[in-house]
């Protein structure tokens, strides 16, 4: 799935083994960005309604911001990160699933 070899930056070859594998990296930039979306979306919707905020209003953009920067920054790192290429991933995350 990762799109570096699509553009022309992956030559193939695997990761050095002390690398973090893909599953790992992506939960952690995941965890990252779920704690900073929720705090700009909730930040966003402060100047959006000003004095008219209510708590469920503010909730819910916190979480929709939470869930929305989760998936797309998970999803970047599947697409361009090095260690989510078909052959590290074969290579690295299957032993990690078998612990």
């Amino acid at each position: 799935m990762a799109l570096r070899r699509f553009f022309g930056f992956s030559d193939g070859e695997l990761m050095r083994s002390d690398a973090k594998p893909c599953s790992q990296l992506m939960k952690q930039t995941a965890g990252l960005c779920t704690v900073g979306g929720g705090l700009a979306f909730w930040i966003l919707c402060r100047l959006h309604y000003g004095p008219r905020i209510t708590v469920p209003r503010s909730l819910r953009w916190a979480a929709c911001g939470a869930a929305s920067m989760s998936a797309t920054s998970a999803l970047l790192v599947r697409l361009f990160s090095p260690e989510c290429e078909p052959q590290n991933i074969a290579a690295y995350d299957k032993g990690q699933a078998a612990r």
